[in-house]
């Protein structure tokens, strides 16, 4: 019996298992159920750990991993290994060992991935649906990397919200339900009036942040603040800030950027460095549910509105307080352009992921090492754009700048 069919048996003697003590079934979860049941599923039910499949012998249980994870290296087959994975306590504690990060795999498997680093020896390329009348931005996951415009798999959403004084762009693990009250809300940007300054907020911080960056003091107001579920996330924590430059002149050219991530230490560049990562539950959030099936570009998508609790702005530079970092944090600018003479436009080598010249388009390089591309996105299509990253930015990072680019900035242009 292949690997393969050893997944499918076991995630279809867990449906049938769940079919005679649960409604409703495991294998049968779509986007709408409910997540707190998948989550006693996946770790505390007592009929699934003494289920045949929870007592297989470790050397035989991990071989079968192993062999798995090797034959299923791309989407959507990977799913089986994800299905591995939600079996039960022991049998995800057994892939959270065996399935390296996308570090050194190259490869998004779970949705903790989505705030790993990206790979150190190559790209992960992804791009990025727009949807103007809803406001909404989708990110996937490349299946076919020699063609630019195509069905991908589903990895994050976006939706703009447009304020008096700022701009704030809610990112969440759900492609229909875009809300900070949402379980799978993972973090959100945040611009200034001019659209020139942007902090990226995560829900979790790293041990880097919480050491370097303090969270902003609270107001009277919230002393009448509505109570929230303990299972929302509701942390704001600032991992990174984006800053474009003034066009004091007014002379048509470029943009220049800079994104200084407080969650990522200049050293991380470095031989052996390493990044400050996230506590690992954030994959016990419906693991199934989240990566399991395949998500298409094409599918039509729900709008629907977002609640904001609060409206109040301040200056970036003070809405937070930095105290003495540790270590200094990575600092990303975006690659000079070069002149073309004979096209009469600035240009940069995106290498064919790029096709059509825009004022968006971008390549974040680190000072120490201007020939290495860490973050490049571009048009490709009216409303679609590549994205494709590498260590030391994570997935979430990464579509949180590329989403600072797509804001109109007059006084940078």
């Amino acid at each position: 019996m292949s690997c393969r069919n050893i997944a499918c048996n076991v995630r279809d003697s867990i449906g049938s298992l769940s079919r005679r003590s649960f409604e409703p079934s495991f294998s049968s979860f779509n986007r709408g159920k409910s997540q707190s049941s998948v989550h006693e599923l996946l770790g505390s039910s007592p009929i699934v750990q003494q289920s045949r499949w929870a007592g297989l012998p470790p050397e035989l249980l991990s071989d079968v991993i192993k062999r798995l994870e090797a034959s299923e290296s791309t989407w959507p087959s990977r799913k089986h290994v994800v299905a591995c994975a939600a079996v039960c306590r022991s049998w995800r504690y057994l892939c959270k060992e065996i399935i390296r990060s996308p570090e050194f795999c190259g490869r998004l498997t779970f949705p903790l991935s989505l705030k790993q680093p990206g790979p150190r020896d190559g790209t992960i390329q992804c791009f990025i649906k727009r949807d103007k009348s809803k406001m909404t931005y989708h990110l996937y996951l490349c299946l076919n990397p020699a063609v630019l415009v195509e069905n991908g798999k589903f990895l994050l959403s976006a939706k703009r919200s447009r304020r008096t004084t700022l701009t704030e762009y809610v990112i969440s693990m759900d492609a229909d339900h875009i809300s900070r009250s949402s379980k799978t809300y993972i973090g959100k940007l945040r611009s200034n009036f001019l659209g020139t300054k942007f902090l990226i907020y995560d829900t979790r911080p790293t041990n880097h942040t919480a050491d370097s960056i303090s969270p902003p003091p609270r107001t009277s107001r919230n002393f009448y603040a509505k109570k929230v579920s303990p299972k929302v996330p509701t942390g704001s924590h600032p991992i990174a800030q984006v800053s474009y430059e003034l066009n004091v002149l007014g002379t048509r050219g470029p943009r220049r950027m800079q994104c200084m991530m407080h969650s990522i230490p200049a050293s991380a560049l470095e031989p052996g460095g390493s990044v400050p990562t996230q506590p690992d539950h954030i994959n016990l959030r419906s693991l199934e549910d989240s990566f399991r099936s395949i998500s298409f570009s094409r599918s039509s998508l729900t709008d629907r509105s977002m609640d904001f609790s609060s409206a109040r702005f301040s200056d970036l530079s003070g809405d937070y307080r930095t105290e003495e970092f540790r270590e200094p944090p990575l600092v990303l600018r975006n690659k000079a352009p070069r002149w073309h003479d004979q096209l009469q436009c600035w240009c940069l080598n995106f290498r064919g992921r790029v096709t059509i010249a825009s004022v968006k388009n971008f390549q974040l390089v680190a000072q120490s090492d201007q020939d290495k591309v860490i973050l490049q996105f571009g048009k490709v299509a009216k409303d679609t754009f590549t994205m494709d990253y590498r260590y030391p930015l994570s997935a979430f990072q990464a579509f949180a700048i590329c989403l600072s680019s797509f804001d109109t900035k007059l006084a940078c242009e």
